[in-house]
């Protein structure tokens, strides 16, 4: 079992920077591949970052590639997303989630994903 909160949205300023956390609880966290998604309204959940148990691999969607990078810190059971150079387009509910069946991440369809967390809005103003 992985329960997780999502913490660090809010409403910024297109150029601004955000950073997320995931806060994670349960005993496979620290071997589950984790990642970032986000929903905008009237659109389909969107990947945006995955990464690794050991955080030595990071994948992302080319929509955030450069700008979006993803961490984690196994000893505070955390998952982070910094969002830099944000934009009015990034707007959306962000959601965490952990695919306890894998330590790397193995496919960036939500469906690969077992556990979710409540999401955390980003508004980001023009």
């Amino acid at each position: 079992q992985v329960q997780l909160v999502e913490s660090g949205g809010g409403l910024v300023q297109a150029g601004d920077s955000l950073r997320l956390s995931c806060s994670a609880s349960g005993r496979t966290f620290t071997s589950a591949a984790m990642g970032w998604f986000r929903q905008a309204p009237g659109k389909e959940r969107e990947f945006l970052a995955a990464i690794s148990w050991s955080g030595g691999r990071t994948y992302y969607a080319d929509s955030v590639k450069g700008r979006f990078t993803i961490s984690r810190d196994n000893a505070q059971k955390m998952v982070y997303l910094q969002m830099n150079t944000l934009k009015p387009e990034d707007t959306a509910v962000y959601y965490c989630a952990a695919d306890s069946a894998s330590a790397v991440p193995r496919d960036f369809n939500p469906r690969a994903y077992n556990y979710w967390g409540q999401g955390t809005q980003v508004t980001v103003s023009s």
